[in-house]
């Protein structure tokens, strides 16, 4: 059961963090009013949640700018990938 247990991810243990890099794995990215809108949260929560992924290394993002309006654009590094990927498998070997 330990062995299980390790491959468990604190980042994702928030039900909103979890669902930003489920929504960003099957996504090549998406930008911040469409994660907002897709797991209906606020600004400043989805703000915060992306930050705490960001200082992982778990979620990288690019500024543009489309009529003068910043645009974010939000995605998941390889880094993040892998670690949501295992904490998935530690859920799923939990399950069995």
């Amino acid at each position: 059961m330990k062995n299980i247990l390790k491959d468990l991810n604190k980042a994702f243990e928030n039900k909103i963090r979890l669902a930003i890099m489920s929504a960003l794995l099957v996504n090549d990215y998406l930008d911040f009013n469409s994660l907002k809108e897709l797991l209906d949260v606020t600004d400043g929560n989805l703000a915060s949640h992306l930050k705490s992924l960001e200082t992982k290394n778990y979620v990288s993002f690019k500024k543009e700018f489309l009529n003068r309006k910043s645009h974010t654009k939000y995605s998941a590094t390889e880094e993040g990938k892998l670690a949501f990927k295992l904490h998935i498998k530690a859920i799923e070997k939990l399950l069995k």
